[in-house]
């Protein structure tokens, strides 16, 4: 009942109604492209844009489904693996964040890839690279902040809302069942008692400290002493990151490219990336949106973040509804 209570409120919301026919007929192979550079060996630019889920994106109606962030990554990798060609990669980043899961993934991904090419890997944080998009980028050799980089957010969220109050006024009351005190724990249809609260707190801790791990291992300039000090869940500036050692270097695209160059020891490089047919790359800036289509589909994330519990190394204010 409080799905369909929500989903109908939801409907009712301007703007959640949207076209998308992009992905009709399926998702085509991987293709190269080159977006900087004339001549060289290449380099590998990776996005690392958006909320960071393994989920797919698709939509209501069946009409298609896009593939996860998490997908996308391990495809360009294995893409990558075979091509000798390329001796280095950029991770572009741009990211509040995402689930806890899918962050960690991505970052062992990383790293696996590294062991087995032995080739650098440099990060770029764009406008936002804040929780795990910082995490991701600590499986980076090198790390740039652009100027206006928010960045930081070192910590874990659980989101949750009580809607009894809500619920009551329309008449609905939960009648939910359980086997055990613990079972429906960060239910939205009743309050939270004390001793759940603590046992998710719990379990937050556990993730905090493993952020706590990557940043140790990521960054080995700074003692675990500074690393608990910084995770505190706050955000940084480029200048403020800098000056903490969460970052290397504050420049611009281009600049990271330098440095990529740099420490692959090449003198002129290809900067690719791989798209999809249906996708559209011109430049370093251009992102692996689809081309302009007709969009048909329900956006369910205002629902699902609602009904869907988890832990997030997430900043919740750039997860905007």
């Amino acid at each position: 009942m409080l799905r369909w209570f929500l989903l109908l409120a939801l409907v009712a919301l301007p703007g959640c109604i949207n076209l998308d026919l992009s992905t009709l007929g399926g998702r085509g192979a991987l293709v190269e492209e080159v977006v900087f550079g004339e001549t060289g060996p290449k380099i590998l630019m990776l996005e690392i844009d958006g909320v960071i889920s393994g989920e797919e994106q698709g939509s209501t109606l069946g009409l298609g489904v896009g593939e996860s962030l998490v997908a996308r990554v391990r495809s360009q990798l294995d893409l990558a693996a075979d091509d000798e060609e390329i001796r280095a990669i950029l991770l572009r980043i741009n990211s509040p964040g995402g689930t806890v899961t899918a962050s960690d993934i991505i970052h062992r991904e990383l790293l696996e890839f590294k062991k087995k090419r032995d080739i650098p890997v440099v990060a770029q944080l764009m406008g936002l690279a804040a929780s795990g998009g910082y995490y991701i980028a600590m499986a980076a050799d090198h790390v740039v902040a652009h100027p206006t980089t928010v960045t930081g957010s070192i910590g874990v969220i659980f989101s949750g809302l009580n809607l009894t109050g809500l619920l009551e006024k329309v008449g609905i009351a939960n009648q939910t069942l359980t086997t055990g005190a613990f079972k429906d724990t960060g239910s939205a249809l009743r309050p939270m008692r004390d001793d759940e609260r603590a046992q998710l707190q719990s379990v937050l801790e556990d993730f905090h400290r493993r952020f706590r791990g990557v940043v140790d291992a990521g960054r080995p300039a700074l003692d675990a002493g500074a690393v608990t000090t910084l995770a505190d869940g706050r955000i940084f500036s480029a200048e403020q990151a800098l000056a903490a050692g969460l970052v290397d270097g504050i420049g611009y695209l281009p600049e990271a490219i330098a440095e990529v160059e740099r420490r692959a020891d090449l003198e002129t490089s290809q900067v690719i990336v791989y798209r999809r047919p249906n996708e559209w790359a011109e430049n370093l800036y251009s992102t692996s949106e689809p081309l302009e289509a007709p969009r048909l589909g329900f956006d369910w994330r205002p629902l699902t973040r609602v009904l869907q519990p988890g832990f997030l190394y997430l900043w919740e204010p750039a997860a905007a509804w």
